[in-house]
């Protein structure tokens, strides 16, 4: 099941219209997003739950402070991305580690807003909020499409990785702001964002809402979902969670996203169709 619709690119139909491709090159490379299946929910909210583990292990045993732990990171994900762009193809490795670095430095950016620089949580999820909003916005007024199933050009990417990027800032503190303002909890908080996720199926497979809108609604909400499993599973059990801690939690679920991601590489389950017969086997 996807949330996502398929797009033709580079049908003449479409030729002249903004942000549409030019004629003579209606396909510059392959898709470089997956096919939106369960592995592509799974993993993503196995990262989202990494990115909030790992931030917390990271800040706690490097002793370099979230503002070292953060350029850190980033520097990482930049030497990530570089290589995520150069590929002319999606590939399951060099993409879900993209993701998972990216979740680690939107938890970062979230928390030296907050820990750092003061700024409420309110402020930080509505100007997160914002700066998503404006990405969408300029994203389609210059492609013509938020849909994942058409991320086969550069432009086209850097929206999309910037997108992503602010849905996970956004997602941690809009979670924290839910979990620790509104004092639910992480059990609760993981409950309460899971039946969001759970409307947004509903209201997309029964009652028609837009394809697209679904599968970024759910993108967002897996990010908060994520946290408050991952911050369930290792606070200690008088902070309410279970008490795994940092370093167990970010082991077990880092062993499974790497067990479905060597699936996805040797299988190719998640190309996206119109990739499959064409796209190079590796």
């Amino acid at each position: 099941m996807s949330y996502e619709t398929r797009e033709t690119h580079g049908t003449p139909e479409s030729y002249g219209r903004p942000g549409a491709p030019d004629a003579t090159g209606p396909r510059v490379r392959w898709n470089k997003v997956p096919e939106v299946t369960a592995y592509f929910w799974i993993i993503k909210v196995l990262c989202t739950t990494v990115g909030e583990t790992a931030a917390d292990l990271l800040n706690e045993k490097l002793g370099l402070g979230l503002t070292g732990v953060s350029l850190l990171m980033s520097t990482l994900l930049a030497v990530v991305l570089v290589v995520q762009f150069r590929t002319k193809s999606y590939r399951a490795g060099v993409y879900w580690l993209a993701v998972a670095l990216i979740s680690v430095v939107g938890t970062l950016i979230s928390d030296n807003l907050t820990d750092n620089m003061g700024v409420p949580l309110e402020t930080s999820t509505a100007v997160f909020a914002v700066a998503l909003a404006v990405t969408f916005f300029i994203w389609y007024r210059r492609e013509g499409t938020l849909s994942i199933h058409s991320v086969d050009t550069l432009s086209r990417e850097a929206y999309y990785w910037l997108a992503v990027l602010f849905t996970f800032a956004l997602g941690t503190a809009a979670g924290d702001l839910v979990a620790e303002r509104m004092a639910l909890g992480y059990w609760v908080s993981a409950v309460l964002f899971a039946l969001a996720i759970a409307a947004v199926a509903v209201a997309h497979f029964a009652f028609g809402l837009n394809a697209v809108l679904s599968f970024w609604i759910a993108y967002i909400l897996t990010r908060p979902l994520g946290a408050s499993i991952g911050d369930y599973l290792s606070q200690p059990t008088g902070d309410g969670g279970l008490g795994l801690g940092t370093v167990v939690t970010s082991v077990l679920f880092l062993a499974v996203i790497l067990g479905l991601v060597v699936y996805l590489s040797v299988t190719r389950r998640d190309v996206t169709d119109a990739d499959r017969s064409t796209l190079p086997a590796g």
